[in-house]
């Protein structure tokens, strides 16, 4: 069995963010034969222009941020929640990587395998900005684990001051959410052997 390849993007841009945290604990409890890569560019993803969305006049970030996404087995998206929904830099970036106007790149998103997670210090967590991204996603369809979903709830209790996962509920649950994603790859990679 071949090492799946995950791509991993954070919602936030904070420095001390509880979600890009929550993808290095992902790393660190990573299941079997699996490498999750994170993303540190979502900074620099300019707005979405569809002016600018051709293979030739898209910002060089943008075509990087594409072919890894289809070079990927797997995504991995920790959102935080702002005002009830996704942070805009994340849904920015979910729109560069939903498009082929011209009908030859492929839509990176299309059919990819996908998991999503989050942390938040409120008492629900990141639950709301996680459905609200499940909409999204569909909209691209892509195909995300369904469960277990993964809500850090007061995530400031939950990680310590190095940014390390300590509650071992939220450990288990990121284990389990990982494994069904590996499930998803290895369903993907037969779907297309047998195509």
């Amino acid at each position: 069995m071949s090492v799946s390849k995950v791509f991993a993007i954070s919602g936030s841009l904070r420095a001390g963010s509880h979600n890009t945290h929550l993808l290095r604990a992902a790393q660190k409890f990573t299941p079997g034969d699996m490498e999750i890569e994170i993303f540190d560019g979502l900074r620099e993803i300019p707005p979405y222009d569809r002016d600018l969305d051709t293979p030739e006049a898209r910002p060089a970030v943008v075509n990087e941020l594409r072919r890894r996404v289809h070079e990927a087995d797997g995504l991995l998206i920790a959102t935080p929640e702002y005002n009830y929904s996704v942070p805009g830099v994340l849904k920015n970036a979910i729109d560069w990587l939903s498009t082929d106007w011209s009908g030859t790149e492929g839509r990176p998103l299309s059919r990819k395998p996908a998991a999503i997670v989050g942390a938040a210090p409120a008492n629900f967590g990141s639950v709301r900005a996680q459905l609200a991204l499940r909409q999204v996603l569909a909209g691209t369809d892509t195909d995300v684990v369904v469960k277990p979903e993964v809500l850090v709830f007061r995530s400031h209790e939950r990680f310590d001051e190095e940014g390390n996962l300590t509650d071992e509920l939220s450990v288990s649950l990121l284990q389990d959410v990982l494994t069904a994603l590996q499930g998803k790859i290895d369903a993907d990679r037969a779907r297309r052997l047998a195509v």
